[in-house]
């Protein structure tokens, strides 16, 4: 091989990599005229169909959205504010008289005058500061503010207690035998100066505060209490509330004992406790014990000795307990250093008023109602100074706010439960006059309800008015939820989340509801929830329909309002089950989405059911049109509600209204039809068939029509129509439109291209490459339209199977296209065919001279440039057609120069056969070409076939005659059932192979068949040749039955030169011949095992009048012959199996070799082909 082979086309190579072309959908190509971006639906007129189409577009794009169920992603756009919530004055707190704003003020004042107690690190501690603020708050002049500040300050100054809650010890010492003690509280109020008081009444005081007989008399103290003894622990817990009396807050103290308590035991008794001992420690209590009893039952000791034993005890100045008290451990101290003592004591201190010298006190007001009023003063005075923020505002008070509500809760006695149950009435009736935080309306609610266990201490009052409050939010909020819409858009998260925050208010409120005794606010929260958003459904939806169809209007002129309103049901229905349906399934677990989808889902039905009967008999363009608008979102609104597992449209009162939607539909299509015609040939019109851009291969019209068969899928599927046996009616009908459109658009593009005048000498016309890519463009296209426009059949088949119609469109489409395809193909092949036999010709005129890359260097360099150009201007699919149609018009063009140039030399043949292995590799481009299979096969095994016979001896064409022959014959059938025997039933062949065989059987049936048996007597040197029967021979004579006779003879004749043919006798009248006949022919077994060797039957019909007609023929290869392949063992020739031949015809590569021969013009060639051609005369009367 020389440089030749190293030309391969760098063209071919990228053949395979290059990306096949794939629809651009995003558009119509630039070259077609501009659609208008929003066309006004009306009657459909002739046109280019671009306003057809731009319209059917936007029906397209409203279902983009409608594909699976919606996500809370998708449809949260915004995070603006939410939009203002419906506030009002008269809501909140009942306005005070002049009389009692003064009063209230004065309360204030007095709050803040006369503060006890220590002021905390958050706290405002400059009475200047507190005093100035209330000014400002309750807007009164320097004036009437030190008139008020007199009056206050000559008013009584208030009663002090402190309130103290004994909770628990911890870690306390063990005083008695068994590890224990039983501890118990001395508390009271110690006055600096120690002077005695008389003490105040008390629940019990079983000892007094003391220290022993031998240090003095007991220690003066007032009102001291005393708790429960708690037995035989170390960590007691007592929860005892206790109340004292405060004389001089900046002097007083708070003391308190920790005591073990001990009974008055007899010797005997303490004597008995040795049981309860424990360690060393214990033992030496119990012998104190002992010693204790014994003086206490004799005369020795005085009853001042019977004290119990000291645990521990505190000082707590009252200046020093905080203004909102404290909870707080403190650790226990010894009475003296010689004192031991451990363990800590935990106590709730609260400095409270019990006499206020007010105007509001003297009048009988409760500490809570005038809490309540001073909250809402100060809480509107704060909200008004964070006006730019209003709605977000959470409620968060300034320090000397808070300083000032502190204080007065903390005088008034005011629990935690009651602040909560407080600041919640407060809030909720100001938020509904001017809009706040909803979260921290619910941080409120989970505020009293992390005290509403001593809800059973709230006055009635308090409860009462507790009631109404829910009731008030109650209220508010449903009125809300009626117009969700307005006020809680699904597309603003912060809306969504301020409604999250209602429900979560709404579902806590119903956690106090069985604690109400006395009023209750609601009992069926959830059931009144409900009820409003089915009111608010109802009038967002009538309100829509007034808007957008109102019934006053005629038919046709509701229509598209109804359309307007349908696809708003549709957004609306997203918006509920992708946002608001989880909300309110987890907060108030309510299936809000289900409730309103039944219920809109109605509405839009009962509209349509009452339109449809107006609009059928009024059927015309427009009306259709809407109509098949309308429905596509009804049909999406049932889609929707199928897509969600469960549930099952059939329930539906929209199930069943595709019925009368069935007249506009067809009339709808029919319009298509036209149009997509109109679009068609308007695209074809403006077509300058050249490639769009560089990046694709085909022409403008083409992206138009796949963009048209597009739209018409996606349409198809949003019709989704229910009714099988209908949908198979519009669904074939659309495809047969569909198929012929696409007809219609290849004839366009034919005659397109015809009336354009061709270049001189251009072997690759362009437009000719561009409307073959469009074609084979539109070829898919429409293949995959006619997919996607399966329907639900009545019976249901194989899944993945088109129905049968369409299946049938789809097959004769794609025929016509690959036929159109062919046809183009060959347009465009046949400008190069002068060339190719151009280069051929100068292949087989190239002198012997020159090398053989030489001769073919001008074939390949041309095929090179040619196929460059091909590669740029065509896709991929008809790149390989174009490769194919070359690849056959070379070959022609081969076989052609050999017929034309017989009885030349071997260096000829030799050329050409150089020249075809090159191509291959040429076409194969190591893989990225044409596959080596379609490269070998048809035409090219022809070629090579006589190439290879035009350089072989006279005897190896006649061997390679008979080579052929034996090819041809199907494998011997052999008989292998014995007389006598039963035959086994046949196993039915696979279904595949029974379908690939017919034509075959045909074949072989076609001529009939041969039995014959045959063995080598090794001994004689003989081959017996036994000719038993033939069946099914064609009728060759008028009568319809034939005059057979088999003529038996070997081949090839050079290998047998002394043998002569031998026949049978003729049958007369019969179509199946039974001769039984020996034929004896004397050959060496070494002929037999030649190359080709052979016994050839020829069977033949019998003329007396004209010469013998030609049945068929059959061979026998002498190689598998027994006694020739290997020695006869034993037993009788005629015991060996016949053998069944079918009976052939001479094929095309039999007869290559005989025209192999007819250009020999030596003898034994020339005998051979007149011997053969006296047999062709007899088979030309055959039929």
């Amino acid at each position: 091989m020389t440089t030749l082979l190293e030309i391969k086309s760098s063209v071919l190579r990228q053949v395979q990599a290059c990306p096949t072309f794939r629809r651009r959908a995003e558009g119509e190509p630039a070259a077609t005229s501009a659609d208008p971006p929003e066309p006004a639906a009306g009657a459909w007129k002739p046109g280019d169909g671009v306003e057809f189409f731009a319209h059917m577009r936007l029906i397209l794009k409203k279902g983009e959205g409608r594909q699976g169920l919606p996500c809370p992603e998708v449809l949260l756009r915004s995070g603006s504010p939410a939009p203002a919530e419906p506030v009002d004055p008269s809501r909140g707190l009942r306005a005070l008289t002049q009389e009692e704003v003064e009063m209230l003020y004065e309360e204030a004042l007095y709050t803040v005058l006369y503060r006890a107690g220590t002021m905390g690190p958050d706290q405002v501690d400059d009475q200047e500061t507190l005093l100035g603020y209330l000014q400002q708050v309750f807007g009164i002049s320097p004036e009437e503010h030190a008139e008020a500040i007199e009056r206050v300050k000559k008013a009584k100054a208030p009663t002090y207690a402190l309130k103290v809650s004994v909770m628990r010890a911890k870690n306390l010492l063990a005083k008695d035998p068994n590890g224990f003690s039983d501890p118990y509280c001395m508390l009271g109020i110690l006055p600096a100066s120690g002077a005695p008081r008389e003490p105040g009444p008390r629940t019990e005081q079983r000892f007094s505060f003391r220290k022993g007989s031998k240090r003095g008399g007991p220690l003066p103290a007032k009102c001291i209490q005393v708790t429960e003894v708690k037995s035989s622990t170390l960590n007691p817990v007592w929860k005892e509330n206790f109340v004292f009396e405060i004389e001089d807050v900046s002097t007083d103290q708070l003391h308190l004992d920790i005591w073990d308590h001990d009974d008055d035991v007899s010797l005997v008794e303490a004597c008995r406790k040795l049981n309860e001992v424990i360690g060393l420690k214990g033992m030496s209590r119990y012998f104190k014990q002992i010693v204790k009893s014994a003086r206490a039952n004799g005369t020795a000791g005085p009853a001042e000795d019977h004290t119990d034993d000291f645990l521990g005890c505190l000082n707590i100045p009252v200046r020093e307990v905080p203004v909102a008290g404290e909870d707080r451990w403190f650790k226990l101290e010894p009475r003296s250093s010689a004192s031991r003592v451990q363990g800590d004591c935990q106590l709730v201190l609260k400095l409270i008023t019990t006499q206020r010298d007010t105007g509001m006190s003297q009048r009988g007001r409760a500490g809570f109602l005038s809490y309540m009023l001073l909250l809402s003063r100060l809480l509107q005075f704060e909200h008004r100074s964070e006006e730019p923020k209003a709605s977000c505002w959470r409620g968060e008070l300034s320090g000397p706010a808070a300083t000032i509500l502190c204080l007065h809760g903390a005088q008034n006695n005011l629990s935690a439960l009651q602040l909560a149950v407080l600041h919640w009435q407060v809030s909720s009736r100001h938020h509904q006059t001017r809009t706040l935080d909803y979260g921290y309306l619910l941080g409120l609610l989970e505020d009293m309800q992390a005290h509403w266990e001593e809800a059973s201490s709230l006055p009635q009052g308090q409860e009462e008015s507790l009631a109404d409050s829910f009731n008030a939010f109650s209220e508010f909020g449903l009125r809300l939820l009626r117009q969700l819409r307005d006020f809680f858009p699904a597309t603003n998260s912060t809306a969504v989340y301020r409604l999250e925050l209602l429900l979560k208010c709404l579902s806590k409120m119903q956690i106090f509801q069985p604690s109400f005794e006395v009023c209750s606010f609601r009992t069926e929260l959830n059931a009144d929830i409900s009820a409003a958003l089915k009111r608010g459904n109802r009038e967002w939806y009538d309100r829509l329909l007034n808007t957008k169809s109102p019934r006053e209007q005629s038919g046709p002129q509701r229509l598209a309002g109804l359309v307007e309103l349908a696809d708003a049901v549709y957004e609306d229905l997203q918006s509920c089950y992708g946002i608001y349906a989880s909300l309110f399934h987890s907060i108030t677990d309510i299936d809000f989405f289900t409730l309103t989808f039944r219920q809109l889902e109605r509405l839009v039905a009962e509209e349509a059911w009452v339109l449809t009967e107006e609009l059928s008999p009024k059927m015309t363009l427009e009306v259709a049109s809407g109509l098949f608008e309308l429905y596509v979102t009804l049909a999406d609104i049932q889609r929707f509600w199928s897509s969600i597992p469960g549930r099952d449209s059939r329930s539906l009162a929209l199930a069943g209204i595709h019925g009368p939607f069935l007249p506009a539909v067809k009339l709808w299509l029919q319009v298509l039809r036209d149009q997509v015609r109109w679009r068609l040939q308007g695209a074809v019109d403006v077509d300058t068939l050249e490639p769009m851009d560089a990046s694709s291969k085909h022409s403008s019209s083409a992206a138009s029509a796949s963009l048209c068969f597009s739209h018409i899928q996606e349409l198809w599927a949003r019709l989704a129509w229910p009714d099988p046996a209908q949908a198979e009616a519009l669904g074939t009908q659309l495809s047969q439109d569909l198929c012929a459109a696409t007809l219609f658009y290849t004839e366009l593009l034919r005659k397109k291209v015809d009336a354009q005048p061709g270049a001189a000498g251009e072997a690759v016309s362009e437009p000719l490459c561009v409307v073959l890519n469009n074609v084979e463009l539109l070829r898919k296209a429409a293949g995959q339209t006619l997919r996607g426009l399966a329907w639900p059949e009545v019976t249901s088949g194989p899944e993945g199977v088109l129905p049968r119609p369409l299946l049938g469109c789809a097959q004769a489409l794609d025929e016509d296209l690959q036929q159109e395809v062919h046809t183009v193909t060959a347009h465009l092949t046949s400008k190069m065919v002068a060339d190719i036999r151009k280069y051929v010709q100068h292949i087989s005129l190239s002198p012997d001279s020159i090398q053989n890359d030489e001769a073919v260097a001008p074939l390949m360099k041309y095929l090179d440039e040619k196929l460059a150009l091909l590669n740029t201007s065509l896709v991929k699919e008809n790149l390989s057609r174009v490769l194919e149609a070359l690849w056959e018009l070379l070959l022609q063009a081969i076989l052609r120069a050999l017929g034309a140039n017989l009885d030349v030399s071997a260096d000829f043949y030799g050329r050409f056969h150089f020249t075809l292995e090159a191509l291959v590799s040429f076409f194969h481009a190591e893989g990225q070409g044409l596959p080596l299979e379609s490269l070998k096969d048809g035409s090219y095994k022809r070629l090579e076939e006589e190439l290879r016979l035009h350089q072989c001896s006279t005897r190896e064409c006649i061997e390679q005659y008979y080579l052929d022959k034996l090819k041809q014959v199907a494998r011997p059938r052999v008989r292998t059932r014995s007389v006598g025997t039963r035959p086994r039933p046949r196993t039915p062949a696979p279904r595949s192979l029974a379908q690939a065989l017919p034509q075959r059987s045909l074949e072989q049936k076609r001529f009939g068949r041969l039995s014959v048996r045959c063995h080598y007597e090794a001994a004689e040197q003989r081959l017996v040749v036994e000719v038993l029967h033939a069946a099914d021979l064609p009728p060759l004579d008028a009568n319809g039955l034939s005059d057979p006779f088999v003529i038996v003879e070997l081949g090839p004749p050079h290998l047998f030169p002394l043998v002569r043919s031998q026949r049978t006798q003729v049958k007369n009248r019969t179509l199946h011949p039974v001769y039984d006949e020996l034929f004896y022919f004397s050959v060496p077994a070494e002929a037999c095992r030649r190359r080709g060797a052979c016994v050839l039957f020829t069977v033949m019909d019998h003329d007396w009048l004209s010469t013998n007609d030609f049945a068929g023929e059959a061979a026998l290869g002498l190689g598998s012959v027994g006694g020739i392949a290997r020695p006869q063992v034993g037993g009788s020739a005629r015991a060996r199996q016949p053998v069944t031949l079918h009976l052939r015809r001479p094929r095309a590569q039999v007869k290559s070799a005989l025209r192999m021969l007819e250009g020999r013009t030596n003898k034994e060639a020339q005998e051979f082909v007149k011997r053969l051609k006296e047999l062709e005369k007899c088979m030309e009367a055959d039929p």
